[in-house]
């Protein structure tokens, strides 16, 4: 927990008067309980020359944002998005960008960028820590400890096993360097198989290839992006391929696995254990049957939680402002940002 000087800091930042067309406007939505202002000293500590100016009230994000050519923060909606006169990019504070209005930034030709990366340390330690929690089976050891019970109990070996860790972006290839010195055998699957991937097979989302990963497969590791694609890609039938030792861990997104297939695999023992760190519904109902499981481990959305969040963000940030600075003018496109997602 921040000092209460901390807090009074950050409760003083909040009556800074504003900057007239500053460098970077930062909005006020912060995440992880996190002040924002967190996010702002981190920018300015790396852009000492340039003005950074958080907006902390909603009447001063619309005020503002009308002569910021450069913002940052977790949304932009579209409300907020029409008193943006000036705006040339948007640095958007999270991986994701499907909450963003993306058509109407690429109709103003606004450039948009993510936090992709960010999230790769400390979610790759998120998922090594639920597979040796699985592998060492320390959820049986801590009942046991709790009852004061000294009685042996049967583990696993990671060495030897497959991981198959679906999606290979920032988050995946962080889970694969994690595991590299473990002994294991890997399969990454991506969009773009021919790209391939610090995995021993690279494979796709379509075909018999992805069914016999899943036969092969005694780590499963959900790190993609929600699509088309991958909404509902573990159903019942991909439950039922896996190996009934197998465990499921996601760190994706709740839709990406049926809840109701697996509730009846774990039910009927189909399936060793899964660590949850997102559900569907989320957050998870109070009754729902998942939180009653002695091998599911559930987590409420928060293995993208880090203590470095914003200094990371800060640094993506910084790095962009400081290209879009240097800009010669000759190339009418502009610079290619970090993390450019759009247009």
């Amino acid at each position: 927990m921040p000092s209460n000087d901390a807090h009074d800091e950050y409760a003083e930042s909040a009556t800074e008067p504003p900057v007239a067309d500053p460098d970077v406007l930062v909005l006020r939505k912060g995440t992880h309980g996190t002040p924002v202002e967190q996010y702002v000293d981190a920018i300015r500590d790396r852009l000492p020359e340039h003005t950074v100016a958080l907006a902390r009230t909603p009447a001063a994000e619309r005020e503002a944002i009308k002569s910021a050519s450069f913002v940052t923060g977790m949304t932009l909606d579209e409300e907020l998005l029409e008193s943006a006169e000036k705006l040339e990019t948007f640095a958007c504070a999270y991986a994701g960008t499907g909450h963003l209005p993306l058509d109407e930034l690429e109709a103003r030709g606004v450039t948009v960028t993510n936090a992709s990366g960010v999230h790769g340390p400390n979610i790759g330690e998120h998922v090594l820590g639920a597979i040796l929690r699985f592998t060492r089976r320390f959820h049986v050891g801590n009942r046991r400890q709790r009852r004061r019970e000294w009685r042996h109990y049967k583990a696993y070996e990671l060495q030897g096993s497959t991981v198959t860790v679906v999606g290979l972006g920032a988050i995946g290839q962080a889970v694969c360097e994690r595991l590299e010195p473990f002994g294991v055998k890997t399969i990454g699957v991506r969009y773009s198989p021919e790209k391939g991937g610090p995995t021993d097979e690279v494979i796709s989302f379509e075909g018999e290839a992805f069914q016999d990963a899943l036969a092969r497969t005694d780590y499963l590791v959900l790190a993609c992006p929600l699509t088309e694609t991958t909404r509902g890609l573990i159903d019942r039938e991909a439950l039922t391929t896996l190996d009934p030792e197998a465990v499921l861990i996601n760190i994706a997104r709740g839709p990406v696995v049926d809840t109701d297939a697996l509730v009846s695999a774990l039910r009927g023992g189909r399936i060793r254990g899964a660590s949850l760190d997102v559900t569907d519904p989320e957050p998870l109902p109070e009754d729902h049957p998942l939180w009653t499981f002695d091998n599911v481990q559930i987590t409420p959305h928060n293995a993208g939680h880090t203590p470095q969040y914003y200094d990371r963000l800060a640094d993506i940030v910084a790095e962009n402002v400081e290209r879009l600075s240097n800009e010669n003018g000759e190339d009418k496109s502009g610079p290619e940002l970090v993390n450019q997602v759009r247009p």
